[in-house]
């Protein structure tokens, strides 16, 4: 079936509307941070995070960086992080000087464990950061709970999660700081860069510092600062896709309704009771599966079908080589070998869904 279009598993939507607003700024002339930044922010308050404070930078990892800092993240200082992540999210942490902890997953959300959690707090704990993983929410409530018992912060790792929502709460709005990641490939995009969310006006402060060199007035430098401002370019891409994103997400949703109801042979996602999912990637579980045959899953999806599959994420954060922390985190590792992402982003028609079907159903048809 080589002659069928190739469907991606993520696809980045760049229409005429964000080129008409990249050249608007490329009229003006004002191309760094500047009042394109500043609208963008404040109508990703308006709109994702009813109304807390919005933060431009330059990229996700940036964001959770800046975050971390500005929260008073620093050495000799440990923060609880999932391994079942993209290894920014611990990379951030170490960024600081801060230790970054490895804990478990819950196996039906893949997101952050509270219980593995619990077990790994030490007088040097200082923050707990779950992920919004592959768009569905985090058991932020019991989090909360969890940090006021044992007097820790809470962050977001929300670079996944653009409009997720717990009983009508939006991510983003629960831990000191949130950030969403807008890289090409996420539920909206500027290009490449992030956005910090927070309701602490001194930890703004300080994210606004920090981005720019650590300087609010030119030249009047307050604290020692990077280079991590978002261009205007960026930000009227951005602008553009945040007026989309709304609806792109109900397409994910019922993209994924479909699958749901359709699939054969492979475990579906599950949605945790109050949990408002928004499917940056759709990841079912072959269960049972080496990662060897999972692999061998996909390239059969691909090579017959001409369908696109991802894997998200492979090896645990804390065995990589920056960091080589073992540690035993079996729903981690069985996540690693079972986890396999198949599209369901807005650029799908009904026959995209359809092939998708019949290839998955195919496939663990012939792997039964």
């Amino acid at each position: 079936m080589s002659e069928l279009e190739f469907i991606p598993p993520a696809k980045p939507i760049i229409g005429q509307d964000e080129r008409d607003a990249v050249d608007r700024v490329l009229a003006t002339g004002m191309l760094a941070q500047g009042p394109e930044v500043k609208a963008f922010e404040e109508e990703f308050s308006k709109i994702l995070l009813d109304g807390r404070a919005a933060v431009a930078v330059n990229s996700g990892t940036s964001g959770l960086h800046l975050g971390l800092a500005a929260s008073g993240i620093g050495p000799g200082d440990e923060v609880i992080v999932p391994a079942f992540t993209f290894a920014a999210t611990g990379n951030a942490v170490a960024l600081t000087g801060a230790t970054p902890v490895f804990a478990d997953i819950d196996p039906d959300t893949f997101c952050l464990d509270p219980k593995s959690v619990e077990s790994l707090i030490t007088d040097k704990t200082k923050a707990i950061m779950p992920v919004h993983l592959y768009g569905h929410p985090a058991d932020m409530v019991a989090f909360e709970a969890l940090a006021q018992k044992h007097g820790l912060m809470l962050f977001e790792d929300a670079a996944q999660a653009h409009g997720a929502a717990i009983d009508g709460r939006k991510v983003g709005t629960f831990g000191t700081f949130a950030m969403f990641s807008l890289y090409p490939t996420k539920n909206m995009t500027s290009g490449e860069g992030g956005m910090v969310s927070t309701g602490d006006a001194e930890v703004e402060r300080r994210l606004r510092l920090l981005r720019n060199q650590g300087m609010e007035v030119q030249y009047q430098n307050e604290l020692v600062g990077y280079n991590n401002r978002m261009t205007d370019i960026h930000a009227a891409i951005g602008r553009v896709q945040l007026t989309k994103v709304g609806e792109w997400t109900e397409v994910r949703r019922r993209n994924a309704a479909f699958l749901d109801a359709h699939l054969q042979g492979v475990k579906t996602p599950k949605i945790a009771e109050g949990a408002e999912h928004v499917y940056h990637q759709y990841t079912v579980r072959l269960e049972g599966f080496s990662a060897a045959d999972r692999d061998a899953f996909g390239k059969e999806l691909k090579e017959r079908f001409a369908v696109g599959s991802g894997v998200y994420y492979p090896v645990p954060t804390n065995e990589l080589p920056s960091f080589h922390q073992p540690a035993d985190l079996p729903e981690t590792a069985k996540a690693t070998h079972e986890v396999l992402s198949l599209p369901v982003h807005p650029s799908l028609t009904q026959e995209h869904l359809d092939r998708i079907v019949e290839a998955v159903n195919t496939v663990a048809g012939a792997g039964a």
